[in-house]
């Protein structure tokens, strides 16, 4: 099972490619239906379909806050837990209440090997009293972040409530964080990133340190910092596993990114690119790979607040959206759409996006043809729409474009 707040579609795909690299036969629930309903609607759907056989592994996807649901019926051999970030909290509640469920299912499951993200201080304290516990993260000298440290999700220890200190920032509170008063830390880590030589728009390449077979380098087939953690995941599935170095590589060379996770459509030479947004950390973590992008380009931000997007937007404000202007030169349009659309474009105006720049436009049909109509070949059009208006634009650009269904 994979669980945890952002990266769990990315993370199951990359860890299915090293399955299928591996000659290893399994069911998925590749259409994202992650609760409780969608799991058991994939066990039947593939009992069905291989005539009352199924095969030996599963891989699963699970919402964090179905996981202490799941494991009354159900104790996964292996648990992927990607990091834990604030998230819907009309749904969710407060955040350590999140880490708590997913303590709570562990209980039930007592000889479930664990692979944490050692650089979030919330993952590594779910490995309290359990032996079966595999980390992976960065090295200290692997990545800095020279931006301030803007943790507001898990700033004090969750031992003691200190402050905690870092030797090294990635991300939110992602890093090498260290309490100063009970010594709780960052564990070693057994997969472990050792440098990044290169981040781009359409990839990474990074270098990577595995107990027991040493260092390997990879390109990830998805750009993003946020997605060598993804990388970093699925790669420590596969060693836990005992795949080859060979597999790994390629797995990751390879995979398809998952639906609205930096899905891209290509039309008359002209990019769509879909990226999902559904809380400040992730935002933020989309914003800053958009500041990379050195051409002229559009973007759409499509925010809905149905209930599985969360109904509650106030966290738009908690987003870095001030760091837009760097790019607002090369950005001819910053469209706005959704539920709340109108929302998000008071929350570019106060970012500091020239109202001259900000179109609202409600339908979607109407917002592809004016974006792509005002292109031009090899520019980018990034959409960022929350969870239930990625369903209904892919549903548009599926009929349009002829694409796969999106559990396809």
């Amino acid at each position: 099972m994979v669980t945890g707040t952002n990266g769990k579609t990315t993370t199951s795909r990359i860890i299915g490619q090293i399955l299928h690299e591996n000659k290893t036969n399994y069911i998925t629930n590749k259409s994202g239906a992650n609760l409780v309903s969608g799991i058991v609607t994939t066990f039947i759907e593939h009992y069905r379909k291989k005539e009352y056989h199924l095969p030996k592994t599963a891989l699963i996807e699970i919402d964090e806050a179905a996981f202490k649901v799941i494991t009354e019926r159900i104790s996964p051999d292996i648990l992927v837990v990607t990091n834990f970030f604030r998230d819907q909290l009309d749904r969710y509640g407060e955040l350590y209440t999140t880490v708590r469920g997913v303590r709570e299912g562990l209980e039930r499951c007592p000889n479930t090997q664990l692979i944490l993200n050692a650089d979030d201080s919330l993952c590594v304290s779910l490995a309290e009293n359990r032996e079966k516990v595999l980390y992976y993260g960065f090295d200290d000298n692997a990545y800095n972040n020279q931006i301030e440290n803007s943790n507001s999700d898990a700033s004090f220890c969750i031992k003691c409530r200190t402050k905690y200190i870092y030797n090294n920032h990635v991300f939110g509170h992602l890093g090498s964080f260290s309490c100063p008063s009970c010594g709780y830390s960052k564990p070693l880590t057994q997969v472990t990133c050792t440098k990044i030589p290169e981040l781009n728009s359409t990839n990474s390449t990074i270098e990577m340190k595995l107990d027991q077979y040493g260092k390997i380098r990879t390109t990830i087939n998805l750009p993003g910092l946020y997605n060598v953690y993804n990388a970093l995941a699925g790669t420590a599935l596969g060693y836990q596993l005992g795949c080859s170095t060979k597999t790994i590589i390629k797995a990751l060379n390879t995979f398809e990114c998952g639906f609205g996770r930096m899905e891209t459509i290509v039309k008359d030479n002209k990019n769509i690119r879909i990226i999902l947004v559904k809380n400040p950390t992730g935002f933020n973590q989309v914003i800053n790979y958009l500041l990379t992008e050195k051409g002229n380009t559009q973007i759409a931000f499509l925010i809905n607040d149905n209930l599985a997007d969360g109904t509650d937007i106030s966290w738009l404000w908690d987003v870095d959206i001030e760091n837009l202007q760097l790019i607002s030169d090369n950005t001819s349009v910053f469209y706005t759409s959704g539920v709340r659309g109108e929302d998000m474009s008071v929350r570019l105006k106060y970012a500091g996006i020239y109202t001259r720049k900000i179109s609202y436009i409600k339908d979607y049909h109407e917002l592809i043809t004016t974006a792509l109509s005002s292109m031009k070949e090899n520019e980018n059009f990034y959409i960022l729409p929350t969870y239930t208006a990625m369903l209904d634009l892919r549903k548009i650009l599926q009929k349009k474009f002829g694409l796969k269904a999106f559990w396809k």
